[in-house]
């Protein structure tokens, strides 16, 4: 038994994960209008992502239900207690991160989303899921919501929000990293040059693609 696979956690999100499968971005006319070569660029862009992820407000682009499940698995044999989500979206990785933080006997998970509205559906579900004290939702650009008031130590860094931005997302949190935090970078294909800095040891990480999306890596100093 655990905060995961009990009530209300559970159904909750088996609820979330359906509704986020009947809802593809194919659906939006103002995403299928940008030609697939515009779409790429954009994923990889420092400074036009904004177009591309407000078309997409409406959509809940969550973790597979996998990496949901390692979320979960990886903070709670961590033992962490201080967590750090870029990219809310509704919510449904960070009901994971917050339920192991439950089980962990309890923590604080900040994190940041740029659009109000998926901040504010993402507040409902962690109310729904009874793990609202565990979780600072930041609204805005992450590069400066988690610019200031971080803490002294981070255990786990889910990276989920615009791609192009991992690494300077990382140099944000990267003093705060305790020796053995975890990194877990979604879709970090996106962002080669983030892939080469955390799979340089001399930068002082190691790292491994887990699965077919998602780049695990452990700071080692």
């Amino acid at each position: 038994m655990n905060t995961l696979t009990t009530a209300p956690v559970a159904p909750l999100l088996a609820r979330l994960f359906e509704e986020a499968d009947a809802a593809s971005p194919a659906d939006s006319p103002a995403f299928v209008s940008v030609p697939a070569e515009e779409r790429a660029r954009l994923m990889q862009s420092r400074s036009d992502y904004a177009f591309l992820y407000a078309a997409l407000k409406d959509y809940p682009l969550p973790v597979s239900r996998e990496t949901g499940t390692l979320l979960y698995m990886l903070a709670r044999s961590s033992g962490a207690r201080s967590i750090v989500e870029f990219g809310t979206s509704f919510g449904l990785s960070t009901l994971h991160l917050a339920a192991a933080l439950r089980d962990n006997g309890g923590g604080r998970l900040i994190t940041t989303e740029f659009e109000p509205s998926k901040a504010a559906r993402a507040r409902r579900n962690l109310a729904e899921g009874g793990v609202a004290d565990l979780v600072e939702i930041r609204e805005g650009d992450a590069l400066q919501t988690l610019a200031v008031d971080l803490p002294g130590t981070i255990d786990l860094v889910l990276l989920d929000g615009a791609k192009a931005l991992y690494g300077d997302i990382l140099s944000l949190l990267e003093s705060c990293l305790r020796p053995g935090a975890l990194i877990v970078a979604d879709n970090a294909d996106h962002c080669p040059e983030y892939l080469a800095r955390v799979r340089s040891p001399a930068n002082g990480y190691l790292s491994i693609p887990f699965g077919a999306d998602v780049e695990l890596s452990m700071r080692t100093g």
